[in-house]
Order: C-alpha cells, then structure tokens, then sequence
C-alpha cells in the first residue's frame, strides 16, 4: 500500500512540475515591451496549405531592445507570415520589405502594462489550481487507504507531505509571476 501512495505522490509532483513548466510557456507569451522572439510561439501561418509555427518557417532575430527581424527561408512566405502577425492580436505593425519583416516594438502604456499583469495573475492562479487539483487527488487516494488499513499516522504523515510540496509548488508560481510582473511593469 506505501508503494502505492508513493506513486500517487510521484503523479502529483510530476503534474505540479507541468503545471509550473506550462505557466513559464504562457508566460514567455506575455508582452513586455521588449523585444523577444518567443513572443511569437503561439503564431501560426499558413505554408503549403499547412498551419505552421512561425519559428518553423523563418529565422526570428532581436537586433535590439526595440526591434524584431523575422527572415523567412522561403521568400514567398512573406505574405502568409505577415498576415499572421496582424492576425494574432500581439498589437505588431509589420513592414515587409521584401526580403524580411521587420517590426517595431512599441513601449507599453500603463494602462496596458496593469493589462498584462493581471493576465499574468490569471495564469499564475491557474498554474496553482493544477497544482490544487493535483493534491486533492493524492489526499482523496490516502483517505482511502487510511479506510482500507493503512495506519492513520503514515497517512497523516503522507498529507503533510502532499501539503508541503503543494505549498512550494504554488509559491513557486507566486515567484514566477512576480518576476514577469516586475519585468513588465519596469519602463
């Protein structure tokens, strides 16, 4: 039965591992205001009739603090490229000369730099309910078998341990969060 709940403690720190590896994704999405290629992970053109990932079909570079430079492979994917940036809402006016796209970046304004960090919370809240999730199940699976035999006092001792690791993995969040907070809101 310890071998048991052990695995079931194992699923849960490796499902509390994803949840935090997935809020760091999400959150390299997040604008800062600087210039990042990783700001267009989640864009998609369409090439050869095919939804693909933008770093699939271009080289994306950041010359500097304020500029992207996106040289595609194939210079018929400009147009498609383009397209897709003004599509994905990222607020980017491309401009195409040709050969490559180029793009400003524009500095926040407050009004959406408090945007982005309450986009930020929302994410970072989410990372944690994963994290909840993952501990309500190990907990309802010592329960068990506390009712199935196994002494109370390993079972209390193997909730403590759930919560401990749950609290670290949810103030790991927290930190996460604060950094792409503090990253956002400096000028």
């Amino acid at each position: 039965m310890q071998e048991e709940l052990d695995l079931y403690f194992e699923t849960a720190e490796e499902s509390m591992q994803e949840a935090l590896e997935r809020l760091a994704r999400e959150l390299s999405r997040v604008r800062t205001g600087k210039a990042s290629p990783s700001i267009f992970n989640g864009v998609k053109a369409e090439y050869y009739g095919t939804l693909t990932p933008l770093s699939q079909m271009a080289n994306i570079t950041t010359p500097d603090a304020r500029s992207i430079i996106i040289q595609p492979w194939d210079k018929s994917a400009l147009q498609p490229i383009e397209g897709a940036i003004i599509k994905s809402n990222l607020g980017f006016n491309p401009q195409n000369d040709g050969e490559i796209i180029r793009i400003n970046v524009p500095p926040l304004t407050e009004e959406r730099r408090r945007e982005m960090v309450k986009k930020v919370r929302a994410l970072a809240e989410e990372a944690k309910v994963s994290v909840r999730n993952a501990r309500r199940e190990v907990m309802d699976e010592i329960k068990k078998a506390v009712k199935d035999g196994y002494p109370e006092d390993s079972g209390k001792d193997m909730e403590k341990k759930v919560q401990n690791l749950t609290d670290s993995y949810g103030a790991k969040a927290d930190k996460v969060a604060d950094e792409k907070e503090k990253d956002i809101m400096t000028v």
